[in-house]
């Protein structure tokens, strides 16, 4: 039996974040496999693998975003399509992993969907996972295959160190959110303050008030996702009034849902934010493109993961 590394290595693509695929392929070097992913006409969805991959090293990259259901089953056709075709080994590289915001019952008679797609994912055939910043860390838990998490923070701490700012604080969003922002303060040596917030309703969102020191200072407030917008703009409206200076947002996925490209646009333009700063795990369409936001690349550091991976090296190693 030949090892993963003898096996070709050999990248595919839904139709999540085409772009995103395609340059993680320059970075190795290498062109996008061949699959036809259509829909029949009425509307199912059409997976042919059109290249062999027997015995080989398959990666799919596809985010589970907006349209989440569209896209999480092309990614599970995929791989069902792969595994039916003798591939040597399946891993989904899921940059935005969807439905991770329900990972545990708050409520009675709640479903627990994070759960139920790493349940998915792993009956289509999938024999490991490389993501970017679960909604919740436990979420690993819930496979009984290797789970790979990259850190955003990495990519955007890197930015906003370049920037030199002057007497920086890193605000977390909420407590849940504690152990990302500090990751995000450690890099930067600076200290951190904590939102504590109250969610009254899932777009309701009441600040209590803010723990640490912010006065006079420029907080970068350090998020997973901008969903709506609403916790954002609710939190950076009290860091202002709590006589920060400026105001500068950070996350990975930007998910932009609802309301949220004309709150965003509408809080650049009067001064509020002083800069949003997300990645591309979901792509930007024309749509919600708004001129200020920066958009950085995660495409290298998934390349990196995707080689170390093929070739049995640590990816723990990229963020040292």
């Amino acid at each position: 039996m030949l090892s993963y590394d003898q096996r070709t290595l050999k990248i595919f693509a839904g139709n999540s974040n085409k772009n995103l695929a395609e340059e993680i392929g320059r970075y190795l070097n290498m062109s996008l496999g061949q699959a036809d992913v259509s829909r029949f006409p009425d509307g199912e969805i059409k997976v042919k693998i059109e290249e062999s991959v027997r015995g080989e090293d398959v990666f799919i990259i596809q985010s589970t975003c907006p349209p989440a259901n569209e896209y999480l089953m092309e990614l599970l056709i995929m791989i069902d399509a792969l595994r039916r075709a003798s591939a040597g080994r399946i891993t989904a590289v899921i940059p935005y992993y969807g439905y991770a915001r329900q990972e545990r019952k708050t409520k009675p008679r709640e479903p627990i969907t994070a759960k139920l797609v790493a349940n998915l994912l792993v009956s289509a055939g999938s024999n490991r996972v490389i993501t970017m910043d679960l909604h919740a860390g436990q979420i690993q838990g819930f496979f009984d295959i290797p789970v790979d998490q990259l850190e955003g923070v990495t990519i955007l701490s890197n930015y906003i160190k370049e920037k030199n700012l002057d007497k920086v604080v890193v605000v977390s969003p909420d407590v849940g959110g504690t152990a990302r922002a500090r990751e995000f303060s450690g890099r930067l040596a600076k200290p951190i303050a904590i939102i504590d917030k109250y969610r009254s309703a899932f777009d309701e969102v009441e600040i209590m008030h803010i723990v640490g020191e912010v006065k006079d200072k420029t907080a970068i407030i350090v998020d997973d996702l901008i969903d709506t917008a609403a916790s954002i703009i609710r939190g950076t409206q009290a860091l202002l009034n709590a006589g920060a200076k400026e105001v500068y947002v950070c996350a990975t996925h930007a998910v932009f849902a609802g309301p949220a490209k004309e709150r965003i646009e509408k809080s650049l333009h009067d001064g509020l934010f002083k800069e949003v700063v997300v990645t591309n795990t979901i792509p930007i369409d024309h749509n919600k493109s708004i001129p200020g936001i920066k958009i950085l690349s995660v495409a290298e550091i998934f390349a990196e993961a995707i080689n170390r991976i093929h070739n049995n090296l640590s990816v723990s190693t990229l963020f040292n």
